[in-house]
């Protein structure tokens, strides 16, 4: 058994690919060894994370999930523990292991309850193992029945004021998008900012790590993943996706000088506009972070605006006219803050710049003109390369789709993306999804909530460009710039908020 961090790259697969890989296992192993290795490993996580717990509830379905709760529930009552188990099956018509593991709960002396104790407090431990990787959020999947003893576990489950162990998944997320099950989202709880309180959560995912335990609504309902395999190797299954590990950290030569990092140009910053605001500090953040990620120049081209050419806060910055940029040499980071004004420079930019970041307005622009579209496309036939960097929302643009869509599958929107624009497309937000064309995509277990504020992905814009400019390929630059993004805001001073400028300057260390 290992407990996830952000320490390694680590494959996740989907619910078709673990079937199947529990399948090919069972074919080989004599009946309920795998359920037995499952309840095992529950129990055994239970004890280590609540040693002195005073009373262990577990919450069983009626289905295999829920045999493995009844096969733990036999372990820790056997230890010396006191158990409450609520079980939603019956002998007649549970599969055959998960009734044989409510035969060795019986044997063992559990205490059997309709529901969860009344008095469940810190020092008690709950168990979930209500439904596993048994249900979907996607609407073409049908929707198990509504069951009241069943909502009235999750509901306890997911606002417990106890740890929370989950088996596999917490009950009703999917295990392919980390979205809730129609029905099975949590309802804030009253005087809590977040649906979760602050007790710990844990997960142990079985046999597979799940992509849906990394993004989404997954990485809040988890809380900590562990893995264990059961002792069963994935064999040939491919992986649906890939957890990103560490960027690779690369001594500089003492024998190179700035050009061996290479040039970003940051083009955006449009100036006052009709409405009176004016857009200069999203391109700002990204020059700055794209300086201190390590370029050996930037260069930055405010649209509609002469008036500053200089920085006197970050005098390395180099102010040029657009018309002045060579455009074939630069690594270009497209579209911060660039307003409507971005529309007059992009089908040069698009069609000239020798390494590419679209983010922001770029994106809406390009998202409006299938000519921009049809631009970008051409890139990747040409092998020039590029990176979009949309959120939710810019995403949704470009695919033509909500943003609910968008967020009901994120790494379907990510492939999408890569495959429709023939690029390296992220995806920001909660467990951030990088892909590319004919490439298993990488979720990114680095960040969180601290970059919910503006100016963040002007940053992580600017860190990609400084990436590719130093010769790292697309993919490398976004997954190592996305990883590092996240790791900032995960070791930054507690309780303190992270602005965007303090995080391109953190690029540095």
């Amino acid at each position: 058994m290992i407990r996830i961090a952000a320490d390694q790259p680590r494959p996740l697969f989907n619910t078709a690919a673990t079937r199947r890989i529990e399948h090919a296992a069972a074919a080989t192993l004599p009946p309920h060894t795998l359920m037995q290795r499952a309840g095992l490993a529950v129990a055994q996580l239970a004890q280590a994370l609540a040693p002195h717990t005073r009373r262990v509830w577990i919450a069983c379905g009626p289905g295999n999930n829920g045999g493995d709760g009844l096969e733990a529930a036999m372990h820790l009552q056997n230890s010396g523990r006191t158990v409450v188990v609520t079980w939603l099956g019956h002998p007649d018509t549970a599969p055959a292991d998960a009734r044989a593991s409510w035969q060795r709960a019986q044997g063992a002396g559990v205490v059997w309850a309709d529901a969860a104790p009344d008095d469940l407090g810190a020092n008690d431990l709950c168990i979930d193992a209500l439904l596993g990787i048994g249900v979907s959020s996607r609407p073409a999947t049908p929707v198990r029945p509504a069951d009241a003893r069943l909502q009235a576990c999750v509901q306890t489950l997911q606002h417990s004021p106890a740890p929370v162990l989950a088996v596999d998944l917490p009950s009703g997320l999917d295990a392919d998008t980390g979205q809730f099950a129609p029905g099975f989202s949590p309802a804030p709880a009253q005087h809590l900012h977040t649906p979760y309180p602050q007790a710990p959560r844990h997960t142990l995912s079985l046999l597979t790590l799940k992509p849906g335990l990394f993004t989404a609504a997954g990485r809040d309902a988890a809380g900590q993943v562990w893995l264990d395999d059961l002792g069963i190797p994935p064999g040939h299954e491919p992986p649906t996706a890939w957890l990103s590990g560490p960027a690779r950290s690369e001594p500089r030569q003492h024998a190179s000088h700035k050009g061996s990092y290479g040039d970003v140009a940051v083009v955006g910053g449009e100036g006052l506009n009709e409405r009176g605001m004016g857009m200069s500090g999203a391109a700002l953040l990204a020059a700055s972070a794209a300086l201190h990620g390590g370029a050996g120049r930037v260069l930055v081209a405010l649209l509609d605006s002469n008036r500053l050419e200089l920085d006197l806060h970050q005098p390395e910055l180099m102010f040029r006219r657009f018309d002045a940029l060579a455009l074939e040499q630069l690594t270009v980071v497209c579209g911060c803050g660039g307003g409507q004004a971005i529309a007059r420079v992009l089908p040069q930019v698009i069609t000239s710049a020798a390494r590419l970041v679209l983010d922001a307005d770029a994106l809406n622009t390009i998202a409006n003109q299938a000519a921009l579209h049809a631009l970008v496309v051409a890139r990747g036939q040409h092998g020039q390369p590029t990176v979009l960097t949309p959120h939710p929302l810019e995403a949704a643009r470009l695919l033509g789709l909500t943003t609910a869509e968008i967020q009901a599958d994120r790494l379907g929107a990510a492939r999408q993306l890569a495959e429709q624009f023939n690029c390296v497309a992220v995806l920001k937000g909660s467990g951030t999804v990088v892909a590319a064309p004919d490439r298993v995509p990488a979720i990114n277990p680095t960040g969180n909530a601290r970059l919910a504020t503006a100016g963040t992905g002007d940053v992580l814009a600017g860190m990609v460009g400084a990436r590719m400019a130093a010769g790292a390929s697309a993919y490398r630059a976004a997954s190592e710039a996305v990883y590092v993004h996240g790791q900032v805001a995960d070791e930054w001073h507690a309780g303190r908020a992270l602005t965007a400028s303090a995080l391109a300057r953190r690029m540095s260390r």
